[in-house]
Order: C-alpha cells, then structure tokens, then sequence
C-alpha cells in the first residue's frame, strides 16, 4: 500500500505547413492536383474555377492547400458521443460503476513493476523502415521522422496491410497502432491517388494525434484528408467533403452526421480503419458502426485495430472482415513498466488533501489523474488550483479548443497535473507522464488498463496508484 508524505484551439498546420483554421480544414502537402469541389459531395473534376493547384491558393483560400473555415468556433460534445456525455454498453444499457454494482477486487491495482536482473528477451524485428517495399519519397519522410527499426505490431502488421489484405490487429496501447496501419496506407494512396480511406477512431483527441502523424509522414506527397469530429463546428467540415480527402478521420458520431446530411458517400471509399474497436464499443458506438459498414462496398480491405478482444468485438470481426489475418502482439493485460498500488483512505482525511500530499511529494513531475464524471473532474481542478497545484481538466463538457490547450500545456510541462474523465484513457501518447492515479474507480478493469498505460512508456517505469476505500 502506497503512504506517501506531505513533504489551444489546436493551431495546426495543413500537410504542406500552412495553418489550420481550429484543426479541422482539409489539408495537403502540396503538390499539383487538378481536382474540383464535388457535387453535393461525391463528384470530381477540375479544382478551382482558376486552373490548377499547385501548393498556393486555392480559389478564395489560403495557401498550402489550407482551405479557409470561415468559423471555426467548436460547441460541446453531443452526449454520448466523442468523450462526452455518458457511457452506454454495447445495448444502449448505462453501464454499471465501479463502486455502484460492479466491483474490482482491489489487489487488482497492486502490482509491481518488473525489473529483471536476467537479460531480456527483445523482440528481433524482421524488417527495418528501410526494407518495406514502400514509395521512396515515404519511406525518407518516415525515416525523417526518425523511425528506423519497426515496433512488433508495425514489423507483422505493415507487409499484410501492404498486401491489401484483411487485417485484424492485437496489441498494448503506445505500441505504435497507428504507424503500423498509415505508412502502408499512404503508399496505396500514392499508386491510386483516387484511393479514399476512412479512419474511424472514439475520441477527437485520437483523430487529431493521428493526422499530425499523417501529415508527417505525407509531407511533400500531394495527399489530402479532412478531421471530422463531434465538438466542432461542423461547417469547415461540409466544406472540406466537397472536395476528394484521400483520408478521411473521424469519430462514429460525427461521421454518422455527415452521411446523414449527404456531405459523406461511403461508397467511393474501399479503406476502412476502425482503431480502438474495443473504445469505440464500450463508449455505445456498436450501431453506428454497424450503419457505416453497411454503406460501404463489400468490396473493401479493413483492418481493426483492438487491445482487447471480447465476444462483441469477435462478433464485429465475423461480420465485417473477410479472412482476416490476425496478429497479436500483447504482452498481458498491464505494462510490466508500470509499478501498481493502491491508496487506502486514512480515518480522519479527506480525499483530496491524500491526493494534495501525493502532488507535493518529490517526484510526481507530470501526473494524470483520472476522475468519474465531467463535473467532479472540474471541481477537482479548481480544488488544486485554489491549493497552489498548477492542473487543468479535460472532459466532454469542455470545447475542442480549450481540451487541446489543456492537452498542450501539460505536453509541454507547463503544468503539473492534468484531472481527465475516461476520454484520456485511450490512444493519447503523452511523454513523460511519471505517475497515474485513479482518484475515482474505473467502471471496468479494462478501462484500468488503458489508464494506467499513459504511463511507463517509452521504456521508462511509471507509477499507478489507486484510491480505495
């Protein structure tokens, strides 16, 4: 048992480094590309009214192929929708709370990191990034990038994907998911440069830091996509469909609102990512998904990425994947990076003063705390704030702009401590975060895991402790 003492609006740029206006323009590397806006959002022809784009303006925009937003003002999450509102099970049924029907036997939460006096076993990767037989102006920009020798789930997962063929892959979180499906992607974008793909992902957090490694590997290569997530303004959005994204981002919710308005035809695409399958079921995306799917052609390679593989998830890939090549590369349900225990509740103490000791011990540098609802994470922020912690929140009932600065400024250590709801517990790869404490229990075990799995990246030990009565 753990004791202690008591000692922006994301302002990204397009593929080709122009500005983005609120994150979610459609974007390019640059390039020649005679393509027109779509007709109600499918058709293609001649880009602009003014000939051909070549990295400047398009017609009435800004360079680099930034298309202009006209408004890129961002409004709350629909409930139930990209980390915001409740969480529903697979039916539609709340699901039961830690604490409130279903419980986790606390020692659990206590687990010792493994440090091995014994040599390890490292994984002996087949290929370097050198070796995939990719397009070579890729290949430089991902070595650029400073990737050389492949993670487990890229070295397997990159030469199937390559072969166009259905994939199916199980690995940890921060294991390198996304490379392992974008670099063989982008070079089937490049030998059919009409490809369209479709990346569904849970949370707006996810699809950005997955379209910033877009843009870095795309860098030069004339490649277009567009980020549609719920808690934005969905106007840049209807504009950037107009016209061809070679990959198209986006979280259930927000898509589902497109093709509903006729701005999205899932027909033209024969891609399609579903990452973090396992999230995108737990947060009540099951039907939305299913409805997706079903507009697409049977025709199709998809590959489904998850770090658990219930019967529900089974079913998805029964239904949806044809023959498809599984790998698995996890290594068991918790890192061995990761040095578990728990805090139990001192007679007399109030919660956050255990929690208020801990932040002030020596070497709790950059620490993510994990709450239950929306409002008792706003609360706890301000609660340390008022206590001289330097914290900030990210939760559903915040705007995009404002959980993108919270996100940066604790990237960027300006900030000790950021307070989450669940919406961070997936996908998000934060560096350095040294400890992890769940303040309010997980509903689930496997939400848990992938909170604790911010931490002891990297080959680095983190730390998790949790609360207990």
């Amino acid at each position: 048992m753990y004791k202690g003492n008591s000692s922006g609006s994301r302002g990204g740029s397009s593929h080709g480094g122009a500005p983005r206006s609120g994150g979610f323009n459609r974007s390019n590397s640059g390039g020649s590309r005679p393509s027109a806006p779509r007709s109600g959002g499918s058709s293609f022809g001649a880009r602009t009214s003014g000939g051909s784009h070549s990295g400047g303006a398009r017609s009435g925009g800004s360079s680099y192929g930034s298309r202009p937003s006209s408004g890129s003002g961002f409004r709350g999450a629909r409930p139930g929708r990209s980390g915001g509102g409740s969480r529903v099970g697979l039916r539609g049924a709340p699901r039961k709370r830690c604490g409130g029907g279903q419980r986790i036997d606390s020692n659990r939460f206590i687990n010792k990191a493994i440090v091995s006096t014994e040599p390890v076993k490292e994984y002996v990767s087949k290929h370097t990034f050198a070796d995939f037989p990719v397009e070579e102006r890729l290949k430089q920009n991902v070595i650029t990038k400073g990737y050389k020798t492949p993670t487990p789930i890229q070295d397997q997962a990159i030469p199937e994907v390559l072969k166009g063929i259905d994939v199916v892959g199980l690995a940890n979180t921060g294991t390198g998911k996304t490379a392992a499906f974008l670099i063989p992607l982008i070079d089937k974008v490049l030998k059919n440069p009409k490809e369209e793909v479709l990346v569904v992902i849970p949370t707006r957090e996810l699809a950005i830091q997955i379209e910033d490694e877009l843009r870095a590997f795309t860098k030069g290569l004339g490649i277009y996509s567009v980020v549609c997530v719920g808690g934005a303004n969905i106007v840049p959005q209807l504009k950037a469909l107009r016209y061809q994204n070679n990959f198209v981002i986006g979280t259930p919710g927000r898509l589902k609102d497109l093709i509903e308005r006729k701005a999205l035809k899932l027909t033209n695409f024969k891609t399609v990512v579903l990452d973090e399958a396992d999230r995108m079921l737990d947060m009540g995306f099951v039907n939305d998904i299913k409805y997706m799917m079903s507009l697409m052609s049977s025709e199709r390679q998809t590959l489904f990425f998850s770090a658990t593989v219930s019967p529900e998830i089974q079913g998805l890939i029964s239904k949806f994947l044809k023959n498809p090549v599984t790998i698995s590369v996890k290594t068991g349900d918790t890192s061995m990076s990761v040095d578990q225990d728990v805090v139990r509740m001192k007679e007399g103490k109030n919660k956050i003063d255990m929690l208020h000791d801990l932040l002030i011990t020596p070497g709790f540098d950059k620490v993510l705390v994990f709450g239950k609802t929306k409002h008792g994470v706003e609360r706890l922020t301000q609660d340390l704030i008022k206590r001289g912690i330097k914290a900030e929140s990210i939760h559903g009932n915040k705007t995009h702009g404002k959980r993108q600065k919270a996100l940066s400024l604790f990237k960027s250590h300006h900030v000790q401590v950021l307070v989450a709801t669940d919406v961070a517990a997936r996908g998000l790869d934060i560096a350095g975060v040294t400890h992890v404490i769940n303040y309010d229990l997980p509903a689930t075990y496997d939400d848990y895991v992938h909170r604790i799995g911010r931490t002891g990246r990297g080959g680095n030990t983190g730390k998790a402790l949790t609360f207990v009565d």
